[in-house]
């Protein structure tokens, strides 16, 4: 019986999302995004890609990096009753720490391939490719378990110019993106109260409820539009103090 199993990385993901709280729940939900990855010289790996060119997307198995130990119970985003098994979830908590994400193919530039659609962290290690293929891949008619086979509640995360700039500044100055941590945060239930970092603020704005989401010392206030599912960001404070 094989007790250990040695893999080398093939290659590096190249991505500005820096930080855990940064990557969407999947990557479809990354509408936008763009990354790459690096494969490693002197492989023969300008052999291994020819004719990837061809498929609309590919599978990437890689490694979860920033993960040191892993949980038999986890607490998915989407479902914050209770805890649910790891193997019943795509939870980056695992016994060998192994993420499966389905990204775009933008294009294949020798040993970079250009990618979108990624949910894949910076400088994560890549331990295969392989094409995606719809008609074995894709099973639109499989039960999903306690997941939600639809994104009908997904909300749009909106921000104003002077909200982007402001986190345009506190990254160069503190290294901290809140705007990608509040997109991930509040695209599901961000009227959910009972979420941990999700409070009803007692200030009103245009007679409708403020909420504060929290991110280490910073708070992020939103109001929402239920109607046309949509979050708006108005502020971001810290310690009660407004962040210019």
């Amino acid at each position: 019986m094989i007790t250990e199993i040695i893999s080398k990385p093939i290659g590096f993901i190249e991505s500005d999302l820096k930080q855990r709280y940064e990557t969407p729940r999947q990557g479809v939900l990354a509408k936008g995004s763009t990354a790459s990855i690096n494969l490693l010289p002197k492989k023969n790996f300008e052999q291994a890609v020819k004719d990837l060119e061809g498929f609309d997307r590919i599978w990437v198995l890689y490694q979860f990096h920033l993960n040191k130990n892993w949980k038999p119970l986890v607490t998915p985003p989407r479902h914050t009753r209770k805890k649910i098994g790891v193997f019943a979830t795509r939870a980056p908590y695992r016994p060998n720490a192994i993420g499966l994400s389905c990204v775009k193919l933008d294009k294949v530039d020798g040993l970079k391939i250009h990618i979108s659609e990624s949910d894949i962290l910076d400088g994560s290690p890549v331990l295969d490719i392989k094409p995606y293929l719809p008609y074995s891949d894709s099973f639109p008619d499989s039960k999903t378990g306690w997941v939600k086979s639809r994104l009908e509640n997904i909300y749009q995360v909106i921000f104003e110019k002077k909200i982007k700039e402001l986190n345009d500044k506190l990254l160069g100055r503190e290294n901290v993106n809140l705007l990608s941590y509040a997109r991930v945060q509040l695209e599901f239930n961000p009227t959910d109260t009972t979420r941990k970092r999700i409070s009803l603020s007692t200030k009103k704005i245009s007679k409708e409820n403020q909420f504060v989401l929290a991110y280490q010392k910073w708070r992020i206030n939103y109001t929402v539009d239920e109607k046309d599912k949509k979050v708006f960001i108005t502020s971001i404070t810290t310690e009660r103090t407004e962040i210019t």
